[in-house]
């Protein structure tokens, strides 16, 4: 039995890279710089960053192309994945583990551009959590209320 499932909340190193497959499916990949705080035997206090790169599809890319850039926080739930390839230069085996995106969240105020909300990997709105109240919503830019979306 196993289980693969990684959350993080960092800041994004570069404007996200959006392509399409050949079969018209949206890919984005982004990193985000995922920071930690500790005290040193020494008693100083130290920082640690780990730079993370992210993989994403669907909707969910489009939407991170279109409403994140560098520098922007960003909350994200997935899974981790190995790439490994031949190096064409030495011929030699490579990886890079990475995360596949399943879920992410707009983190900080709307003044940042980013609201707040989660979306799943499948579907473009994020999901009501207040029990049907009226949720404030974004679609292309314009805000939008839950009378509005279409399910």
């Amino acid at each position: 039995m196993s289980f693969n499932k990684v959350i993080l909340m960092g800041n994004l190193t570069r404007d996200p890279e959006l392509r399409q497959t050949q079969s018209g499916t949206s890919v984005c990949r982004f990193s985000i710089a995922v920071n930690r705080s500790y005290n040193a035997q020494d008693g100083s206090s130290r920082d640690e960053t780990c730079f993370v790169e992210i993989d994403c599809f669907g909707r969910s890319a489009e939407n991170i192309s279109k409403y994140f850039s560098k520098g922007k926080p960003i909350l994200v739930e997935g899974r981790l994945r190995q790439d490994t390839w031949d190096d064409k230069q030495t011929g030699q085996k490579r990886s890079k583990l990475l995360v596949v995106l399943e879920r992410f969240e707009f983190v900080g105020s709307r003044s940042d551009g980013a609201g707040s909300g989660s979306y799943d990997a499948e579907y473009s709105a994020p999901p009501s959590r207040n029990g049907g109240a009226r949720q404030q919503q974004y679609r292309g830019g314009e805000e939008l209320e839950d009378d509005d979306v279409p399910f």
